[in-house]
């Protein structure tokens, strides 16, 4: 299974991104899917998981901003990021995990600045 991550940029405060994630075959039996974010000289944080069910959750520092989603007919997975901050910003990741598999995308950079 490959990941491939995109729609990352430069955004102001305030602003909004929508992240994707494309995997490479279906989705419909992954245990779950989620999003990761890794800020300069910061570990690697979770910041949202969607479920085989479609239960989500969130991270507290996101909640309420962010909406993670997907759409099974097109294999993709989401991240709907709104009302952006500077601490927001980090390379983000997603991953799958499928029975004891577990596939890592590659980092799309997301930048909120002035």
């Amino acid at each position: 299974v490959q990941l491939q991550a995109s729609g990352g940029g430069l955004v102001q405060p305030g602003g909004s991104l929508r992240l994707s994630c494309a995997v490479s075959g279906s989705i419909r039996n992954f245990n779950y899917m989620s999003w990761y974010r890794q800020a300069p000289g910061k570990e690697r944080e979770w910041v949202a998981r969607i479920y085989g069910g479609g239960t989500t959750d969130y991270a507290d520092s996101v909640k309420g901003r962010f909406t993670i989603s997907r759409d099974i007919a097109r294999n993709t997975a989401y991240l709907q990021m709104n009302s952006l901050k500077p601490e927001d910003t980090a390379v983000y990741y997603c991953r799958a995990l499928r029975g004891v598999i577990s596939s890592w995308g590659q980092g799309t950079q997301v930048t909120v600045s002035s």
